[in-house]
């Protein structure tokens, strides 16, 4: 009988600590992107992002909406900050953060544009780990789109196998809406992958979860669908399509394919016979946070920024 006891207390034990392990692995799953393997940070691209400074990108525009394309500018503005793992937000105090301090590389695109007498203002903020083999995910992407009409804002936060999507919106049909999105690539994040990644995307079939601008002016629900990725290649640039199976969606990138290989232009195709596309202007590095005299004004004349 006695042994009989220790063979059921031994199953017992090692019955709960597989529930421990498996609840502990649940918590703590995230979904990696098919990513090419990546390496380290070097030196080179330490100095670059680690400089005090953040990246300026100035771009024409042409953009597509209601049926014709409108004259623009859009502004990408790459640049690595501390932030709060649990949070999700920029530290304050990143050394007293400890773990819970994830450097990321930040992109803000800003996104203007003129329909007839009223004006499009779009800002879209994404939060990619700079290491992504521990967090192989971007944490956080949020969207504001801004016109004469009203305004909508939309944000996506990691929470283990999904992202939390909620959505806030003046039109009925969007209401304020809140669910969840399995975790995978975002489109809006290719850029920052691009960046921390040597110029490089992950190719072939993946999932993606299309861009929230697409999924506004498109009356899309925002959702994790498939797309493949393609490349080719000269002395000078790395050039990616993205196109999307079941949506009638396809973007290309044009990366410099040196280091810091800078985004050089991009298009969207949204299948009506008019393309959006973004080129390159001007880029500059600065610490613009602290610009903010009205004598800073001339770095907008060296960004080429339009009047």
């Amino acid at each position: 009988m006695n042994a009989l006891l220790k063979v059921i207390f031994s199953i017992s034990i090692l019955s709960f600590l597989a529930c421990q392990s498996d609840k502990k692995q649940v918590v703590n799953e995230t979904v990696p992107v098919k990513e090419e393997p990546s390496t380290p940070p070097t030196q080179e691209f330490n100095d670059y992002w680690y400089s005090g400074k953040a990246e300026l990108n100035s771009y024409t525009l042409k953009q597509s909406r209601y049926g014709e394309i409108r004259e623009g500018e859009v502004v990408l503005v790459f640049v690595t900050e501390p932030f709060s793992l649990s949070k999700q937000v920029k530290l304050d105090n990143p050394k007293a953060a400890g773990t819970d301090n994830v450097p990321v590389m930040k992109l803000n695109q800003v996104r203007k544009f003129t329909t007839g007498i009223y004006d499009y203002s779009i800002v879209s903020s994404t939060f990619t780990p700079i290491d992504f083999k521990k967090h192989p995910n971007t944490l956080k992407l949020n969207t504001s789109i801004q016109e004469w009409c009203g305004h909508t804002f939309t944000q996506l936060n990691l929470e283990g196998k999904n992202y939390r999507f909620k959505q806030f919106s003046y039109f009925e049909a969007d209401g304020d809406t809140e669910k969840n999105i399995p975790t995978t690539l975002l489109e809006e994040e290719l850029m920052t992958r691009i960046r921390l990644n040597n110029g490089q995307l992950p190719l072939g079939e993946v999932d993606i979860i299309f861009s929230t601008i697409y999924s506004r002016f498109a009356y899309k629900d925002l959702e994790a669908t498939k797309a493949t990725i393609s490349k080719t290649e000269t002395d000078s640039t790395i050039h990616y399509n993205i196109a999307y199976l079941s949506y009638d969606r396809k973007i290309t990138i044009d990366v410099e394919k040196n280091f810091p290989h800078k985004i050089l232009s991009w298009t969207e195709d949204n299948g009506d016979g008019l393309i959006t596309e973004a080129t390159l202007k001007k880029s500059l590095n600065e610490p613009y946070w602290s610009q903010k005299k009205v004598s800073d004004e001339s770095k907008r004349d060296a960004l080429q920024l339009t009047k």
